[in-house]
């Protein structure tokens, strides 16, 4: 696929408002909109979008957005990709095949209560089950926004004491819900707790902040949460639209206070599914301080068939952007399989075929280079495998 021209990204300023504490995050949160009237209000709806809202009211995911983040979507464009990032759709009540409530099997690989275990030396803290805005593709729409908001440290005893149970976890990634949408003191007492367990090596703060409220990145909240290092922060761009001059300030604000950023881009239908609109958002992130980590598979959840992609397509369109970014600039693509099996990253199949002593490899300009092993090093080759483990053509 030929790329196209690379999108612009100019700055965005806070659109005015009357009130100037607009600008402060627990203003934004206030005022948020929760429901279908005043996002009616605010936006004119389709009939899908307020049947949407309707139920979103009633059941599922609650609709959720600041001001700020409203503030981004084009008012008379259904088709806007922040629109639809959070505005619900009647099709979140239809079931496709495929579609599962707990996609990652969280549940299941619950070791204790808001603790989820899926990999050797790493856990996923819930806590809170609340965030700034919802986003109608959430992994956790079964739980998100239906509970009582931060989990307080007595709750959290028993995942803390299972952590000092077992040494081998070395990576905590606080997760919810959004936590940097709790207030400062809650947050922080969560994470002097997980770091208080010597074995921690490494905390990451899972967050749209960034995105949906970039205003609550204060001084105030880097420096309460510095003594705490090494935390890393990922965050969850999906569209330029959204590198607006207070997210990158935000995102800098972060890179300056010695907190590395990770960005994991959910691929969507509509929305981000094009290579130009990708490769600005790729290229956006990097001029901000912000490394594109994954492009992530939408999960199976219920009700996002309409937002997810074939597999195939997020193939090809890494396929697309090989060679013409920088590999700083290019993340990898993952699919977090079903069940809570783990990630699995997808490439186009590079390797053409394989001989005793010699590979042949297709370049991202289409041409086949044989790279030839060292003499006596030859390994054993099953025939026929690609980098995938689909079957292509036998060399010579």
């Amino acid at each position: 696929m030929k790329a196209g021209p690379v999108l612009p990204i100019a700055p965005i300023a806070l659109p005015p408002t009357v009130r100037e504490d607009a600008r402060d995050w627990r203003w934004q949160l206030r005022n948020a909109l929760t429901t279908a009237d005043e996002l009616a209000r605010a936006l004119p709806l389709t009939p899908s979008e307020l049947e949407g809202a309707r139920r979103a009211e009633r059941q599922g995911l609650p609709l959720r957005v600041t001001p700020y983040y409203l503030a981004l979507a084009d008012r008379d464009d259904p088709a806007c990709p922040i629109r639809r990032q959070f505005v619900p759709d009647a099709r979140e009540d239809e079931t496709v095949p495929g579609d599962l409530v707990d996609p990652l099997g969280e549940e299941a690989h619950e070791v204790a209560p808001h603790l989820v275990q899926r990999y050797p030396d790493r856990v996923l803290l819930l806590a809170t089950d609340r965030c700034a805005v919802y986003c109608r593709f959430c992994t956790r729409s079964r739980m998100v926004g239906n509970g009582d908001g931060a989990v307080s440290i007595d709750a959290l005893g028993p995942a803390l004491a299972w952590l000092r149970a077992h040494p081998e976890v070395r990576d905590v990634i606080v997760s919810g819900g959004d936590p940097l949408a709790m207030a400062t003191d809650r947050l922080v007492r969560v994470v002097a707790a997980v770091r208080a367990v010597e074995s921690v090596e490494t905390i990451r703060l899972a967050t749209r902040v960034p995105v949906t409220l970039p205003m609550r990145i204060t001084p105030e909240l880097v420096q309460a949460l510095r003594p705490y290092h090494p935390l890393w922060v990922m965050t969850h761009f999906n569209h330029p639209k959204e590198l607006t001059a207070e997210a990158r300030s935000a995102c800098e604000r972060l890179a300056d206070a010695g907190f590395p950023v990770m960005n994991q881009t959910v691929l969507l239908a509509g929305i981000n599914d094009d290579e130009t609109v990708l490769a600005a958002l790729f290229r956006g992130l990097v001029r901000s301080r912000v490394r594109p980590y994954y492009l992530l598979q939408a999960d199976p959840v219920r009700g996002t068939g309409h937002l997810r992609t074939p597999l195939d397509r997020g193939i090809r369109l890494m396929a697309s952007l090989q060679g013409r970014l920088a590999g700083i600039a290019l993340p990898k693509f993952i699919c977090d399989t079903p069940g809570g099996r783990g990630k699995v990253p997808l490439l186009a199949d590079a390797i053409v075929s394989r001989r005793a002593g010699a590979t042949t490899l297709r370049t991202f300009r289409g041409e086949l280079v044989d790279y030839v092993d060292p003499p006596g090093q030859e390994a054993p080759v099953a025939e026929g495998k690609g980098t995938n483990g689909a079957k292509g053509p036998r060399g010579p």
